[in-house]
């Protein structure tokens, strides 16, 4: 991996820190185990941190969260090509994630901004709710913000923020994502089913645990290459006009 793929590293260890949510002790200690590249050092020897950095500490949680040792994470981490970028290990994170069955947790404000990462403003939690990233908890009290929150999408919705897209076009995509991806579940369910009709229902469940995190990585490869494709191709046309 290195520090320098798309964007010069910019922050420091005390912002990386801040804005993965973890420790400075955190981020030495996985340092010195090899799960983070050393930082780019600059003037008076200061050490800076780029997106790659941010993005690694952002798998390295998911994985914990899946239960992974840290002896079992190292090893993950050494299996992965060591020049992938921040958005390449987003979307190992995102495969990582998926793993996980669908939690909602509820959280104060505060709790929120800590688990996002960084500030948000009024206008940014309208956002994360109008891609259903998060809802009002009409339950909670009413001197304090409480907030129902999709842990697996908190941290993409967080990335969505800074993307320059307007409400209305991210929702639009994400109802286009969805409606494809469940046709795709669908076809895929049908298949599977029929090839294990005449199995035990325990091995049925068995194979469809291992199946599950092959699947999901085998459609999202085949979907990032015909995005690619797809974005070549405009990007063909608009310089061609």
């Amino acid at each position: 991996m290195t520090t320098t793929d798309t964007e010069e590293p910019t922050l420091t260890i005390d912002e990386l820190a801040a804005r993965a949510g973890v420790t400075v002790r955190t981020v030495r200690f996985y340092g010195t185990k090899g799960l983070l590249p050393p930082p780019v050092i600059g003037p008076r020897r200061v050490g800076h941190y780029g997106g790659e950095h941010l993005a690694r500490l952002a798998l390295i949680e998911e994985l914990q969260h899946q239960g992974m040792t840290l002896a079992a994470i190292e090893r993950y981490l050494k299996q992965l090509p060591p020049d992938l970028s921040a958005h390449d290990l987003a979307l190992h994170r995102a495969v990582v994630a998926s793993w996980a069955p669908e939690t909602v947790e509820r959280v104060t404000r505060e709790e929120l901004v800590r688990r996002a990462g960084r500030p948000l403003t009024d206008d940014d939690v309208d956002r994360l709710a109008a891609m259903d990233v998060v809802t009002r908890d009409k339950d909670g009290d009413e001197d304090e913000d409480v907030y129902r929150v999709d842990a697996g999408l908190l941290r993409l919705g967080v990335e969505l923020l800074d993307v320059p897209f307007s409400p209305e076009t991210v929702l639009a995509a994400r109802t286009a994502l969805l409606g494809h991806s469940r046709a795709a579940a669908r076809d895929l369910s049908r298949l599977l089913r029929d090839a294990v009709a005449e199995r035990d229902a325990r091995d049925v469940r068995s194979l469809s645990a291992h199946m599950h995190p092959l699947v999901v990585q085998a459609l999202l490869t085949t979907f990032q290459r015909s995005l690619r494709q797809e974005l070549r191709e405009w990007l063909d046309e608009e310089v061609g006009e």
